[in-house]
């Protein structure tokens, strides 16, 4: 059921939907890009998402369907599990005989097609419909999570309090009776029900905090924390020794914090869950990083990479030697990057291999080392082993340290490709925190190619409407921002025209009764910086971070605001969230 680009362009211009120039233009740009027309066509705004949706069900020949506000049969809806459902965006809709309907946003997802049928054993019906018909179908999959918690312990509380009250103090209780706790099925409910909301809601972390009176629970969701659940004060006591012996943690110890982890698999998707408990004045406080198995599928492009930027990246992934370095805060998103850089260099005539702390995706065909400081495996102590393991990558998670530093540099000195972090704030600040690790200047310069600094903006959902900065507003942004750099970079890059200017150039906002539904997932703004022979000589004779950055945006990079700027003009998102996440 694919649309091709030849049939999209002949039925837009035979029904006269934007001009024959216009839809010309677009497919130049696509052919450019090696992207797909309908892409390029929503990316300039002459069409939605489902506007295309609508232009390729007439192609095929397939009803176009609105579900939006219609309740179905939850019978019917549950022929497709909730976890497929999510991941695919399709659902069932109806049952007839021995055929069942289904609505999907994408036609091209047969896996998902075949998958259904064999698991139903029916003749499926394609249909396709829009992104609010399957917003409004996927909330009636179930209660949200504050009512089926509320279900849960209007049924389990009291039992989960019985089975405590019959245990000694939770200060006394030996690790037998705390794992027999964990072990009763009303915890074991609670938790379940916790960790599955999680991974449905797409959060990243789980907080459960211990409060005088009560267990507050919250997940961080696209980077914000939110409320989730308030608990009754006794049932955090059964659900951190549930949470501690699914990480194997000791369970009788709570006057030191402990690190652990698990892993579930729920209908397919595996997620690994680190886990981190801190003894606070109320108890114990859980936090719980969720991450996925898998990374493939990600491409720098995905990512939020374009421009200079991306043709650097590419171009330095080639060496194979030299160094490339991510830069930026915790939760920022620079493991991502890295592990989709490695995605890109994994192939069969590469030997890969890393050193982490903590792994947090598992890659094929990578040989993955775990950090034990405990027992003396550190960075730098594995970092020494891995280059005598013949690689021709290596990835360090984090320079932390002088050894560590001066490990990875002469690494990528003696023929090696090194992929690593660094906490600074930026890419030119790169440099100088480099040079406080002891780190010679003259072994920067031979061995560093790219640095790139980088954040993680919200991404606008589709209930979000169109608006264009006022003069004012221009003259405001203009302050902090050069506008003038990030116009002609959306001109190069051919997301507007040569004559448009900022008045022209539209904005988008969540509609005013958005609420939650205003941002879904996140995207990356990045500066990625080229260490050019300019580059280099200023970093010989001690240049400020400053003049460094000067020169690089001389050399044509976007730092992360001008970037920031260039997606919220994509319509990706907000001007008002770029400058909150720069300035954080």
């Amino acid at each position: 059921m694919h649309v091709d680009d030849l049939q999209i362009k002949n039925f837009i211009i035979d029904a006269g939907l934007i001009s024959k120039s216009e839809v010309e233009d677009a497919e130049k740009e696509a052919k450019t890009k090696k992207k797909p027309l309908s892409d390029v066509l929503i990316s300039k705004g002459k069409f939605s998402d489902d506007d295309i949706r609508r232009v390729q069900a007439y192609i095929l020949g397939i009803p176009f369907i609105n579900l939006k506000g219609q309740v179905l049969n939850r019978d019917i809806l549950n022929l497709v599990p909730e976890p497929i459902a999510r991941k695919h965006n399709i659902v069932a809709f109806s049952k007839k005989d021995d055929s069942l309907e289904v609505a999907m946003l994408d036609t091209d997802d047969l896996q998902a097609l075949n998958s259904i049928k064999k698991k139903v054993g029916l003749k499926i019906l394609p249909r396709l419909t829009d992104s609010e018909s399957m917003r409004s179908v996927l909330i009636q999959y179930q209660k949200n999570l504050k009512d089926e918690f509320g279900d849960l312990i209007k049924g389990d509380a009291d039992e989960i309090k019985t089975i405590s009250e019959k245990l000694p103090t939770a200060d006394n209780a030996s690790e037998g009776d705390l794992k027999k706790l964990a072990e009763e099925l009303p915890v074991v409910r609670i938790v379940d029900t916790l960790l599955k909301h999680a991974i449905i809601q797409n959060a990243s972390d789980i907080h459960i905090e211990p409060l005088e009176d009560q267990i507050l629970v919250r997940y961080r969701i696209d980077g914000i924390l939110h409320d989730a659940m308030i608990l009754p004060k006794h049932i955090g006591y059964s659900l951190v020794a549930r949470i501690k012996v699914l990480s194997s943690l000791k369970l009788d110890e709570k006057r030191l914090p402990q690190d652990g982890r698990f892993k579930i698999d729920m209908n397919g998707e595996k997620v690994s869950f680190r886990v981190s408990t801190l003894p606070v004045y109320y108890g114990e406080k859980t936090v719980m990083r969720l991450l996925r198995e898998s990374i493939s599928g990600f491409t720098l492009e995905s990512l939020g990479f374009h421009g200079q930027g991306l043709e650097l990246l590419h171009k330095t992934l080639q060496h194979t030697t030299g160094m490339i370095l991510t830069t930026g805060p915790t939760g920022s998103g620079k493991s991502t990057t890295l592990y989709t850089m490695l995605d890109i260099l994994n192939t069969p005539d590469i030997n890969i291999s890393t050193i982490e702390d903590p792994i947090e995706y598992q890659m094929k065909r990578v040989n993955q080392t775990q950090v034990k400081s405990d027992i003396g495996l550190t960075f730098a102590s594995g970092l020494r082993t891995l280059v005598r393991q013949d690689p021709d990558v290596i990835m360090v998670g984090e320079i932390r340290d002088t050894e560590t530093a001066s490990l990875a540099i002469n690494a990528s000195l003696t023929g090696h490709l090194v992929l690593s972090t660094l906490h600074t704030n930026s890419a030119a600040g790169a440099v100088p925190r480099l040079i406080d690790m002891k780190i010679e200047p003259f072994l920067i310069i031979s061995t560093i190619d790219a640095i790139i600094a980088q954040r993680l903006v919200r991404k606008l959902a589709d209930k979000k409407e169109k608006y264009y900065l006022s003069k004012a507003e221009v003259e405001s942004i203009s302050k902090t921002v050069n506008l003038d750099r990030v116009l002609q970079a959306l001109q190069d890059e051919k997301i507007i025209g040569k004559k448009d200017d900022w008045e022209n150039i539209p904005f988008y906002r969540p509609e005013k009764d958005a609420g939650e539904e205003a941002f879904k997932s996140r995207i990356g703004i990045y500066e990625v910086l080229n260490v050019s022979t300019a580059i280099k000589d200023l970093i010989i004779k001690g240049s400020t971070t400053e003049d460094i950055e000067l020169q690089a945006k001389k050399e044509g990079m976007l730092t992360m605001l001008e970037d920031g700027i260039f997606k919220a003009a994509q319509g990706l998102t907000t001007i008002e969230e770029v400058l909150r996440v720069v300035s954080e």
